[in-house]
């Protein structure tokens, strides 16, 4: 036996009236009873299609600009009998009501009207009231009343008119998607209407998924992405390639991070989360070469982000090395047609424009916010610096300087970067002491430490981090300060004859 419930009769209220003639002909050759309220009972009506007006039925009107033309009694005890509950059918059988077992119902677009700029007072007419509560009633009786709350559910209707009705499945999901609908809609206006300072009392979120990932970091371990709609790498557009991966996705977004933390031209290889080349240039292609000539070997099967448009000149390098992903705003058409002759790279464009301003991070039992590490503190400008050491610099060896210390940003825990004429040439990442990142920054550059500049992203707690570099040939350091043995730091630059400048700012970063 079918449990297929036969729909007699329906209430309609939307605000976005697309399909809605479609719809309203199709219930009304169903022999379904419609109720309907203001313009949607309009357009049904100028369409030919019977209809009875709510306030006709209520014999209350609509009143306060429609603000109340639902909340009535007469509606809500339709909507909320359960069919199944004799008692229920009795007193609305008593009090002259008919049960509903259809409603559509979608709500002002709230959200819409706050991204278009609309004034506060404009802002507040479009949250809607009778709406929600109609769908929650709807939904919360889903054991007899089938609920729609978006016309992307009409396909679906049109199916169970023909079949004699939703099924109780068909009706608990279409339920769901009530509460969801909901949910987003307060959490939304909650949100809007809370002090935007970045951290609340109470947070509230929507992130809808976007697909399902083959694996995660590891392929014993199940992934899936959620999308926040808002501008970043989740929401790139895929040109081209494999589908993303959940590592694909990690060094992506930090590659397009690093690159758009300089102003020039600028180039982020990223493997493993951490940078394997980063460079400006006059133009694209120029930062490209300089990013992949600091480490060749370990930028095979890395992440590339450009923040300018991938031209020709750079494709055509980047085309002869085996790369995962490459990200920027726009690739040229020429340049896209090179790269899209290798069938599995992964080729993005993101309008991302700024990073910001929170990031966070999930523990068990909570989360973690904090305001995103941009290149913006008072100590990230050069004019700031405090130099401790050495003798005045050059304008080339100052830039060279502040490169390093944008870059470094990029970098996981005890950083050190080496950096010579806007480019990357040795990178310490990841290591549980300053002495071991400093040695891997060395041992990294080879030959090109020798007058190079070097950054750290924290300071250095002893003078051996800063010997290391001194040793191999560094002409000028730029780091925090802030050490109870800086002075001794400051000794040994002073001896080296090499300057060193503190920046009072620190970049330092454990993800």
């Amino acid at each position: 036996m079918s449990d297929r419930k036969v729909i007699r009769r329906a209430l309609l209220s939307v605000y976005d009236k697309s399909r809605l003639v479609e719809i309203g002909k199709a219930l009304h050759e169903a022999g379904v009873e419609i109720l309907s309220t203001g313009s949607t009972c309009k357009t049904l009506q100028d369409a030919g299609i019977k209809v009875t007006e709510v306030s006709e039925y209520t014999g209350f009107p609509e009143i306060m600009g429609g603000r109340v033309k639902t909340l009535h009694p007469r509606i809500h005890s339709g909507i909320l009998a359960d069919q199944n509950n004799p008692e229920h059918l009795a007193k609305i059988a008593e009090l002259d009501i008919a049960p509903f077992d259809l409603v559509i119902i979608n709500l002002y677009p709230f959200a819409a009207t706050i991204a278009s700029g609309a004034n506060y007072a404009e802002c507040i007419e479009q949250i809607d009231i009778g709406g929600p509560s109609m769908l929650r009633g709807a939904a919360k009786n889903h054991g007899s009343v089938a609920v729609l709350s978006s016309p992307d559910q009409y396909d679906g209707l049109l199916s169970a008119l023909k079949s004699g009705g939703y099924t109780l499945a068909e009706r608990k999901q279409l339920a769901i998607e009530v509460f969801r609908t909901t949910a987003e809609y307060d959490a939304t206006i909650a949100m809007w209407m809370a002090d935007d300072d970045g951290f609340y009392e109470w947070m509230a979120h929507i992130w809808k998924k976007s697909g399902t990932l083959r694996y995660g970091e590891n392929p014993h371990q199940q992934a899936v992405v959620y999308s926040a709609n808002t501008p970043g790498i989740v929401n790139a557009k895929q040109l081209h390639g494999k589908e993303m991966s959940y590592n694909n996705y990690t060094d992506a977004d930090a590659a397009l991070r690093a690159a758009f933390d300089h102003k020039e031209p600028a180039v982020a290889i990223i493997k493993h989360a951490n940078p394997c080349g980063i460079a400006i240039g006059k133009n694209i292609a120029t930062a490209y070469k300089a990013a992949h000539e600091c480490d060749p070997v370990s930028a095979f099967g890395g992440v590339v982000a450009a923040n300018r448009t991938v031209t020709v000149a750079m494709a055509e390098p980047l085309s002869e090395i085996f790369t995962e992903v490459v990200v920027a705003p726009d690739f040229e058409p020429a340049a896209l047609e090179i790269l899209m002759k290798k069938p599995n790279i992964r080729i993005l464009t993101t309008d991302l424009k700024k990073y910001g301003p929170v990031e966070g991070r999930l523990l068990t039992g909570g989360l973690l916010l904090q305001t995103i590490d941009l290149i913006d503190a008072e100590g990230d400008d050069p004019k700031n610096w405090k130099q401790v050491s050495g003798a005045p610099v050059s304008t080339d060896l100052l830039t060279d300087l502040e490169f390093a210390w944008r870059s470094v940003r990029a970098v996981k825990s005890n950083a050190i970067l080496l950096a010579k004429n806007g480019a990357a040439v040795g990178v310490g990442m990841g290591q549980v002491n300053r002495v071991d990142s400093a040695k891997l920054s060395v041992d990294r550059a080879g030959d090109r430490a020798k007058g190079s500049v070097a950054a750290s992203d924290a300071f250095f707690p002893f003078a051996d981090g800063l010997q290391i570099l001194i040793d191999a040939g560094i002409t000028a350091v730029v780091s925090p300060g802030g050490s109870m043995r800086d002075e001794e730091v400051i000794a040994a630059a002073k001896a080296a004859n090499i300057a060193l400048f503190f920046t009072g700012t620190r970049h330092f970063s454990h993800a």
